[in-house]
């Protein structure tokens, strides 16, 4: 069920406080899953009755995406104020170094929470941070392309193209190989998502400057790349496994780059297997 937390988190203007909403459902170990740029939390909808079936699953919609308020203007949108917020968040579910699977920003996030030693396992879904300098501009560009069709886009129209298969490719085909398995309502949902995300330029200034080069020692860490990625291309995958020499690296195949809509089953397992 959805729910909201207040945090209390330090910033140089002292103690702050910070709503985060997130969904709550089944039983297990904890398990902790993090969207990306400008999406939310429903993004992992498809697998997360699977998930459920064998863990604690806490699906949160990151600062400043779905129904988080953006985080305040004296924090940074960098890795180690994220570390700090979802350190609290965990704190204040009572959830002792989770398992946490993340796609794209929150692939990222997952694995800095990794290197931190703040979680138990990490599964991290075509994860941002392992790209060339020409491979980043081209990535920001796809993404800031999204959001202004997605910010300039009446939403009658968005209704409309939601309800035909050639609609819903049309308006996210970018991040999914096979789009017309998305729901109208999701699809909705997640471009309106993309065009009131407050939190997306900041993060996207702030991500100009980052690079994962850190191995993750004694942790379990998968890292997984769908086949048909069209933001971060899947030789980025190679990379990530050149940085983290012992992470089992997945292809995922016919799966674009959010990849639970694409193949549910199959990223269930990476995640299920890569917690195990």
């Amino acid at each position: 069920m959805s729910a909201t937390v207040t945090l209390t988190v330090p910033s140089p203007r002292g103690p702050r406080s910070l709503p985060l909403s997130y969904a709550r459902v089944g039983t297990g170990e904890p398990l902790l899953l993090l969207h990306g740029i400008g999406h939310h939390r429903q993004a992992w909808d498809p697998v997360v009755d699977i998930l459920a079936a064998e863990r604690d699953v806490i699906a949160v919609d990151l600062p400043g995406c779905g129904d988080s308020p953006a985080l305040p203007d004296d924090f940074a949108h960098d890795l180690p104020t994220m570390n700090t917020v979802l350190g609290a968040l965990c704190e204040a579910l009572e959830l002792e170094r989770p398992h946490v699977a993340g796609n794209s920003l929150g692939g990222l996030l997952a694995l800095s929470l990794g290197r931190e030693k703040l979680v138990r396992s990490v599964t991290a879904l075509a994860p941002a941070g392992f790209w060339s300098p020409v491979e980043r501009r081209y990535a920001f560009g796809v993404l800031v392309a999204m959001r202004q069709a997605a910010r300039n886009m009446p939403l009658p129209v968005v209704e409309r193209l939601s309800r035909s298969a050639a609609g819903r490719a049309m308006l996210t085909s970018t991040i999914y190989a096979r789009p017309g398995r998305r729901s109208p309502e999701a699809v909705v949902a997640e471009t309106l998502a993309l065009a009131r995300a407050e939190g997306f330029s900041e993060t996207l200034r702030t991500g100009t400057a980052v690079q994962f080069t850190e191995d993750i020692p004694g942790l379990p860490v998968t890292v997984a790349w769908g086949t048909r990625d069209r933001i971060l291309v899947r030789r980025q995958g190679v990379r990530a496994k050149y940085v983290i020499p012992h992470a089992r690296l997945v292809r995922l195949p016919d799966c674009g780059h959010v990849p639970m809509n694409d193949d549910p089953a199959l990223v269930a397992r990476v995640i299920l297997d890569g917690s195990r």
